[in-house]
């Protein structure tokens, strides 16, 4: 796993505090080969490193994303204003319906993590549970040293400093992942802010976008927010410890991200590929697993004149070497069995 300040680079938009609306990735011009087409893509902001990547490695088109984040995506694939979109949560039912005639493909798995900017304590230092994490988010725990933090992180110094707790302003698939981890394991957020893409904060700012997330995390002391793990690594943020269902503090890393995915070795996976792996259970089989790690889908039409085009892209995305070559972002190798699965939804489109 990389280490802060090591992190692979790759080239996106972004602004110091925020991200500018379009991601363009052009391969051709680097392998000095000529692009056959143009793929328009959006969503997503958790995704975009990889989307970046892979638009590098690929020769045959030029991808062009812009992470407006997930719930952005899904619009625009609904109007047919891009090829794809990309959202890493499962389409609802509505958002299915909206969107006529579209599937919904897992093509990466990764995590998302609560960041931390307290006065004091360092990387990895902070730890966590979801019970607590959930009480910092409803308004219910507001000072860092409060006793229910402290019991948790004995011999830790922790300051008499208000908590702000940041989240996103956008329609997210982090906030997704958030929330439906906090969901199962409170039952108080699960009744009174619940599971999605976008919800009703109970308390704090928001920013736009993972960036956005992690600019005002940095720059505003006693802070605490979620992003995924890439976006931590290249701002260089302090990452929390948080304790899975097995007992086990844990950080998020490939391995950890691995563990948390056996959740869906040997089960069926639905037809519309609706996977959720947040809080895997109490199991020595899960001690190290990640408890907010999350599959991210590419949104595409059934029926489109690029067809061809869009599968030769995604075809390509699921890979092994497509796969591998992201993980230096934080990014886990999906199951054989998730493979499957997205090849067969794949097949579908015409």
């Amino acid at each position: 796993m990389p280490r802060n300040g090591k992190l692979v680079r790759i080239t996106l938009a972004l602004a110091a505090a925020g991200l500018v609306a379009a991601l363009a990735v052009t391969s051709a011009g680097a392998a000095g080969k000529r692009s056959a087409g143009t793929l328009n893509g959006a969503g997503s902001s958790l995704v975009a490193p990889a989307v970046a990547k892979w638009g590098s490695m690929y020769s045959a088109d030029t991808v062009n994303y812009s992470p407006i984040g997930s719930g952005g995506g899904i619009s625009q694939i609904s109007a047919r204003s891009v090829d794809f979109g990309a959202s890493d949560a499962p389409l609802t039912k509505s958002q299915g319906d909206d969107c006529h005639g579209c599937v919904q493909i897992p093509w990466a798995l990764t995590a998302t993590i609560p960041v931390y900017n307290i006065p004091g304590v360092g990387d990895r230092q902070l730890k966590l549970t979801g019970t607590v994490l959930a009480n910092l988010y409803l308004g219910n725990i507001t000072n860092w040293n409060d006793p229910a933090i402290k019991a948790l992180n004995k011999g830790l110094n922790l300051p008499d400093k208000k908590i702000v707790p940041v989240h996103r302003s956008d329609g997210s698939g982090d906030t997704y992942a958030f929330t439906n981890y906090l969901s199962k394991v409170n039952k108080s957020w699960k009744s009174k802010v619940g599971c999605a893409t976008t919800v009703s904060w109970p308390t704090g700012p928001g920013g736009s976008k993972n960036p956005g997330v992690a600019a005002l995390v940095s720059s505003t002391p006693g802070a605490i927010g979620y992003v995924s793990d890439f976006y931590a690594i290249q701002n260089h943020i302090a990452k929390a410890q948080m304790k899975n269902a097995a007992g086990s503090y844990v950080l998020p890393k490939i391995s950890s991200i691995e563990a948390a995915a056996q959740l869906v070795k040997g089960a069926k996976i639905p037809a519309n590929n609706k996977i959720s792996i947040t809080n895997p259970p109490k199991s020595k089989k899960y001690k190290n697993a990640w408890p907010m790690s999350t599959f991210t889908y590419v949104i595409v039409p059934t029926s489109s004149p690029k067809a061809a085009q869009i599968k030769a892209f995604i075809k390509f995305v699921l890979s092994g070497r497509a796969q591998k070559a992201i993980q230096p972002y934080v990014f886990a190798p999906m199951p054989s069995s998730v493979i499957k699965a997205a090849n067969k939804t794949l097949a579908s489109i015409h």
